[in-house]
C-alpha cells in the first residue's frame, strides 16, 4: 500500500481523482475480490456502559478449524483444537465518522479476518447501531476513555492476541488511546492502524468545509449528524440550542453547537487543538502503530500530514500518492477494494 497505485480508470493524484478514489469505491466497488457487495452478518452483543448508556458490538467470528484428524463436524472435540481457537488473533475495527459494521471498509475487514480465521469485531460509537443511546453522551474525534473501555472488555474475553484498526475518526481516536495509554496499550494490543485518519483535526475541519468537500461530503454527513442530535434533543429537552444546531452549516458549527460542549471542551477550536493524533506522535514508542494516508485525500491535506522526523520510533508511515479517502480501490472495472485490508494485514501479522 506504501507504493499503492489506483487502477487506469481511476488513476491520478490530484484532487479530482482523489474525490473520484474515495466516492467510487465506498458507492459500487466489491468488499473482496469475488465481486460481493453482500452485508456480512454479524451476531450482535449489546454491552451496558458504565454511565448507563449501551455500547453495540458486532461479531464476525472465525469458522472453527476442524484438524484433518478430526471426524467431519467434530468441532473442538480436542484439547488441541480448542487450545488452537482459544489463540487465534482477534482484529477490531473502529469504524469513522457515522459508519458501522456495513460500511464498506469493515465489510472489507471482516472478509479478511475471516480468510485467515481471525475473529472479527465491530464496536458501533454510540449513535451509529442503528438506535438513539440513552445518555446525552455522543462521541467523538478523542474519545479515547471510551475506546480503552471497549478493549479492556474485548481482551477480556479475548485468549489470543488482539490487533487494532481504525479508520478515519475511528483512527485518530485509537492512536489517542495508544498516546494516554503509553506502555499500557502493548500490554492490550499486538499494533494498531490508522487509516485515513484527521490526525490533524483543524486542517482537516477547515478541508471539508470548503467547494466540493463542503457542497458534497459535509452535506452528506450533516444529513445523518443533525437528526441524531435532534433526536437526543428530544429526549433532553435544553441539551443544546436546537435554532443555532438548524443553522449549522459545516462540521466546525455542528462541533460548536454540539460535540463540544456536550463532551467538555471550551469550543471547537478547543475540541480539535485537545483530540488532535498528530502533536502526540512523536512521543510513541510503546505499542507498534501504522499511520496511513493517501496524499489526495480530501479531507486530509497532504501539508498536514507528519514527516518521519515527527513521529516516535514505534510509528511506521504510508503516505501513498492516490488513494482517496478509505478508497484505494483495485482490479477491473468496478472494482474492489480487498486490497486494502490485505496490505495492512501483512503488516498487522509482521507484529504477531
Amino acid at each position: 500500500m506504501l507504493q499503492y497505485r489506483a487502477p487506469r480508470w481511476l488513476a491520478g493524484h490530484g484532487p479530482v481523482a482523489g474525490n473520484v478514489q474515495t466516492i467510487w469505491p465506498a458507492l459500487y466497488s466489491a468488499t473482496h475480490h469475488e465481486g460481493s457487495r453482500l452485508p456480512v452478518h454479524y451476531r450482535r452483543e449489546r454491552w451496558d456502559a458504565p454511565d448507563g448508556d449501551f455500547v453495540d458490538v458486532d461479531f464476525h467470528p472465525a469458522e472453527p478449524r476442524v484438524s484433518a484428524a478430526s471426524p467431519a463436524g467434530a468441532l473442538g472435540g480436542s484439547a488441541s483444537l480448542g487450545a488452537a481457537q482459544a489463540a487465534r488473533p482477534l482484529l477490531v475495527l473502529f469504524h469513522g465518522l457515522e459508519g458501522s459494521s456495513q460500511s464498506h471498509y469493515a465489510r472489507a475487514f471482516a472478509h479478511w479476518a475471516h480468510a485467515q480465521g481471525w475473529d472479527y469485531a465491530v464496536p458501533h460509537f454510540r449513535g451509529c447501531s442503528g438506535e438513539v443511546n440513552r445518555r446525552p453522551r455522543a462521541y467523538h474525534s478523542g474519545d479515547h476513555e471510551e475506546v480503552d473501555w471497549i478493549l479492556q472488555r474485548l481482551c477480556a474475553g479475548h485468549a489470543g492476541p488482539v490487533l487494532a484498526v481504525g479508520v478515519s475518526l475511528g483512527g485518530n481516536v485509537l492512536l489517542r488511546w495508544a498516546q494516554e495509554q503509553g506502555a499500557e496499550a502493548a500490554r492490550r494490543v499486538r499494533a494498531v492502524v490508522a487509516i485515513s485518519s484527521p490526525i490533524d483535526l483543524a486542517a482537516c475541519g477547515q478541508a471539508i468545509g470548503r467547494g466540493f468537500n463542503r457542497v458534497v461530503y459535509t452535506r452528506m454527513f450533516l444529513s445523518t449528524m443533525r437528526p441524531k442530535a435532534m433526536e437526543r434533543l428530544k429526549l433532553f429537552p435544553g441539551l443544546f440550542d436546537a435554532e443555532a444546531m438548524r443553522r449549522a452549516r459545516d462540521i466546525y458549527d455542528f462541533d460548536q453547537v454540539f460535540t463540544a460542549p456536550l463532551h467538555g471542551f471550551a469550543s471547537t477550536e478547543d475540541y480539535w487543538a485537545r483530540c488532535s493524533a498528530k502533536p502526540g506522535l512523536k512521543a510513541m514508542r510503546d505499542v507498534p502503530a501504522l499511520v496511513l494516508n493517501a496524499r489526495n485525500d480530501p479531507f486530509v491535506p497532504a501539508s498536514c500530514l507528519p514527516t518521519s522526523g515527527e513521529v516516535g520510533p514505534a510509528v511506521t508511515l504510508w503516505q501513498p500518492h492516490e488513494g482517496g479517502h478509505v478508497g484505494f480501490p483495485s482490479g477491473r472495472f468496478p472494482g474492489h477494494v480487498a486490497d486494502l485490508p490485505q496490505a495492512v494485514g501483512r503488516w498487522l501479522r509482521s507484529h504477531l
